[in-house]
C-alpha cells in the first residue's frame, strides 16, 4: 500500500509523539519499569512467588532477598540466577536458617543449618565485617563462583557484590564448605552451633549436594536488622 504525503505526515507525527511521550516519563518511573521487566524475566518478581511454600523464612527477609537479585541482575552486576540463596542471621545458629530456592520452578531445595564467624557471636550473631582477620561473617549479596578442594574439602568461592559489605570475600576466603561443626547434635549440647572464621559453613553430609546446586552463578543474600547496611546498600535502594 502507498501512502500519501500528508498520511505520511500524519504516521510520522503519530510515531514522534509516542516516543516524546515516553521520553517525557520521569527517569524512576522508566527505570522502575526496566527493573520490573529484568526481574520478571530473571524469575525473580515477587508476584511469581506468592503462592509457594518459601519453607520457614521470614516472608520480609525473602522479598528483601528478590529485591535485591534483581535489583544486580537489572543492573548487569549478575547474570540471572539459577539460584537463590538466602541466610537469616537474626536468627540463632541451632535454628534451620538457610534456604536454597530454585529460581526457574520457584521450588525449595534446601533448609539448612549454617554457621556465623565466631568473631560475629556465639549463639547469635549481632557483628558482621568486611575486614581481613576479623573472623566475622559478611552481610550482604554474594555471587557464587569456582569449587576447589582445599583445607575443609570440596568448597565454594564467594564473590561479594557490596563495595564495602563484603566486597572482600574472596580475599578472605570466604567459601562455602562442610565443617563437623554443623550440626543438630552440637547445637543441643552446647546451645549454639560450632563457629567458622566467617565462613557459612554447612552439614558435611549436605555440603557437596548443595555446592553443586548453587555454584557457578548462583546469587546468596546473607541478612541482619543492620539499619546501617540496609539504608546504604545500592541492592535495596
Amino acid at each position: 500500500m502507498i501512502l500519501t504525503s500528508s498520511r505520511r505526515i500524519r504516521v510520522t507525527s503519530v510515531r514522534l509523539c509516542l516516543a516524546l511521550s515516553l521520553l517525557s516519563l520521569p527517569a524512576t518511573s522508566r527505570a522502575a519499569s526496566a527493573h520490573a521487566s529484568a526481574a520478571a524475566a530473571a524469575g525473580l518478581d515477587a508476584a511469581s512467588w506468592s503462592s509457594v511454600s518459601l519453607g520457614g523464612i521470614d516472608p520480609k527477609v525473602f522479598a528483601l532477598a528478590l529485591e535485591a537479585a534483581a535489583s544486580a541482575v537489572s543492573r548487569g552486576q549478575a547474570p540471572a540466577p539459577a539460584t537463590l540463596t538466602v541466610i537469616d542471621y537474626s536468627k540463632p545458629s541451632t535454628a534451620k536458617r538457610m534456604w536454597v530456592y530454585d529460581v526457574r520452578s520457584h521450588a525449595l531445595i534446601f533448609q539448612e543449618l549454617v554457621s556465623h564467624g565466631r568473631g560475629s557471636g556465639k549463639t547469635m550473631s549481632t557483628s558482621f565485617s568486611n575486614d581481613a582477620e576479623s573472623n566475622k561473617t559478611s552481610l550482604g549479596l554474594f555471587r557464587t563462583a569456582e569449587t576447589y578442594v582445599g583445607h575443609n574439602g570440596y568448597s565454594l568461592r564467594l564473590d561479594g557484590l557490596e563495595r564495602g559489605v563484603n566486597d572482600h570475600a574472596r580475599d578472605r576466603a570466604i567459601v562455602i564448605h562442610g565443617a563437623p561443626y554443623v550440626n543438630a547434635a552440637t547445637a543441643k549440647a552446647n546451645g549454639y552451633l560450632g563457629r567458622s572464621l566467617g565462613c557459612p559453613a554447612v552439614r558435611p553430609e549436605i555440603a557437596k549436594k548443595l555446592i553443586d546446586t548453587v555454584k557457578g552463578g548462583g546469587l546468596l543474600f546473607a541478612y541482619y536488622p543492620d539499619q546501617t547496611w540496609l539504608q546504604s546498600s545500592n541492592f535495596l535502594n
